[in-house]
């Protein structure tokens, strides 16, 4: 099969990561699929962002088995091929260790809803999944760390779909869209809201969380039934 679209995405989508500072060299990696071929296009492991090209991209499918290509996949392969196989109204997967989010994630803390930033892309907090049990990190961990953002969303009630991002504890953000674009997106929203709330704390450590009203008016105005931001297409 001809796998040259997903490729060029993948590659066009990881090499935005360093661009948009989400990464160092080679922290993180960016994936997009293809759901009539059950496959995806993921970076390889350990190739640094400078030296990455179109053709190193490889491709797996659901299980993170190598379809195509003639690198290793990401080390991060069978977490992103858990949540296709799990979440199919998902395009794409990104996972980095950026500076902030991650600093959420070690200290096992979800990243509060403090401003209307915030607020025009979720309705709740950026939540945080507590670290993994020694049971799933000595077993299949990567495989593993997928069923750990599962649980999670299952746990605490909420949709994929609305929420495109989660932190792990202890370890580091991923974020999920319609398109890889959208993941990408995600990603540097998710450092965004995390880099204000880290801010926002510093400057005064009993800073409410932001309130209901304003959570509705900023989240309704771009995604409501009757948003009015932006243009009409």
């Amino acid at each position: 099969m001809n796998y040259k679209t997903i490729k060029e995405a993948a590659y066009e989508a990881n090499m935005q990561l360093p661009e948009l500072g989400l990464v160092l060299f080679t922290f993180g990696n960016a994936s997009i699929v293809d759901r009539a071929k059950g496959v995806f296009a993921i970076k390889p492991s350990g190739v640094p962002y400078k030296d990455l090209q179109v053709a190193d991209m490889v491709i797996v499918d659901y299980e993170g088995n190598t379809v195509e290509g003639k690198m290793r996949p990401s080390s991060d392969t069978k977490t992103h091929a858990v949540l296709y196989k799990y979440w199919d109204k998902i395009g794409g997967i990104v996972h980095t260790h950026s500076t902030y989010g991650t600093a959420w994630a070690q200290a096992q803390k979800d990243i509060p809803i403090m401003g209307t930033t915030h607020a025009d892309h979720l309705t709740v907090d950026i939540p945080c999944a507590p670290p993994m049990s020694d049971e799933m990190i000595k077993g299949n961990y990567e495989q593993e760390t997928g069923f750990q953002i599962l649980n999670e969303f299952e746990k605490r009630g909420i949709s994929y779909e609305e929420v495109e991002m989660i932190l792990l504890g202890n370890h580091a953000p991923f974020t999920w869209g319609k398109t890889v674009s959208k993941a990408v997106y995600n990603s540097a929203v998710l450092e965004e809201c995390a880099k204000m709330a880290y801010l926002s704390l510093g400057i005064n450590p009993l800073a409410p969380r932001l309130k209901d009203t304003l959570i509705q008016k900023h989240y309704e105005r771009k995604h409501g039934p009757d948003s009015y931001y932006g243009q009409v297409e």
